[in-house]
């Protein structure tokens, strides 16, 4: 019981290290193997005229980087989505948040197409928060809208509805080439300045998850518990959403929709963690991390030289915990 209790820190702690095992591993191995000493010397003596060096620092390094935060950020979002909702199936893939920011994106590709990195990042947390502004208020209309498997079926309509429409949309004008990026999560075109310029959104969405988790705990009992224990559930569920919507929104931003992680993580950390919500949103951001970087070396293997699409490796391993969940759990919340 000790150890169970202590696993939370054991994890934080052990976390820079595994991250950076990860870190070297993602930098090293691809269709073109890099030795340690031409990382070292990319690093520390950088050489522009070096191919080697341009590959390490102008596509891997930021690949890897950018693979990390998108799953921190993700894994955050799902945990506060299943926290307040109490819904074992909310995630931001399902939920229609990520769909919303990929129909955003391309309405701003067609309407304003020389549009700063800046305000691809705006169109994306605009649309995540009209995603999920759609589904909630759908369910909330609906009789037991808020249950978790017709929740998920109306965030997967809503999410089909609006990544059609934008792929209809991409299609008549002509930048479906140009939209792909956001459809399938390639890592391996990270833009490092856009990483840069997320990195404020990305404090601002991490701060609000981490103040409000010891709400999300009491919200995670209920609504009438949380109320009679002096929470002020719709402010908290406000801010909740508000940190959901900016973490997905900069997740889509940096690399597209990218499916399953934000439904896995959440449950993996609440196993190791326990039901306090202070431990579970930390925990579920680096164990997030380290598992869309994992899955970005994966996807460079098994096809090899040719690289899978990193939402493959997360589908193959998402589609079936989401069908177990469905099938263990059935339709009501989580108690």
């Amino acid at each position: 019981m000790g150890f169970k209790k202590s696993l939370p820190a054991v994890i934080l702690v052990m976390a820079p290290a595994v991250c950076l095992l990860l870190i070297a591993a993602s930098i090293l191995y691809g269709a073109k193997n890099i030795t340690m000493d031409t990382v070292w010397d990319s690093i520390f003596a950088f050489d522009s005229e070096s191919v080697d060096h341009q590959i390490i620092m102008s596509s891997r390094m930021p690949r890897v980087v950018g693979a990390m935060l998108i799953g921190a950020f993700l894994a955050v979002s799902g945990a506060l989505m299943q926290g307040m909702t109490r819904n074992y199936l909310a995630s931001p893939s399902i939920m229609g948040v990520s769909d919303g920011s990929v129909f955003a994106v391309t309405l701003f590709m067609v309407f304003i197409p020389n549009a700063s990195s800046n305000m691809y990042i705006v169109s994306s947390l605009i649309g995540s928060a009209i995603g999920a502004a759609v589904v909630f208020g759908l369910a909330w209309l609906i009789p037991n809208g808020l249950s978790p498997v017709r929740l998920a079926i109306l965030g997967t309509v809503i999410g089909t509805f609006l990544s059609g429409t934008a792929e209809a949309i991409a299609a008549y004008f002509q930048i479906s080439q140009n939209i792909s990026f956001w459809y399938n999560a390639r890592l391996h075109a990270m833009d490092p300045e856009l990483i840069k310029l997320s990195i404020p959104f990305a404090i601002v969405g991490l701060c609000l998850a981490i103040a409000l988790s010891k709400s999300i705990t009491l919200l995670s009992l209920g609504d009438e518990t949380a109320k009679g224990l002096g929470v002020n559930t719709w402010l908290i569920k406000a801010l909740a959403m508000l940190a959901v919507v900016i973490l997905t929104g900069v997740s889509v931003a940096l690399a597209g929709k990218v499916a399953f992680v934000g439904l896995i993580i959440p449950h993996i950390a609440r196993f190791l963690s326990g039901s306090d919500y202070r431990w579970i949103v930390p925990v579920s951001g680096v164990l997030g991390g380290m598992f869309l970087a994992l899955c970005d070396i994966l996807a460079r293997f098994v096809n090899f030289p040719f690289e899978t699409p990193v939402g493959v490796i997360t589908s193959i391993i998402g589609v079936p915990f989401f069908l177990y969940l469905i099938k263990t759990r059935g339709g009501a919340q989580r108690a």
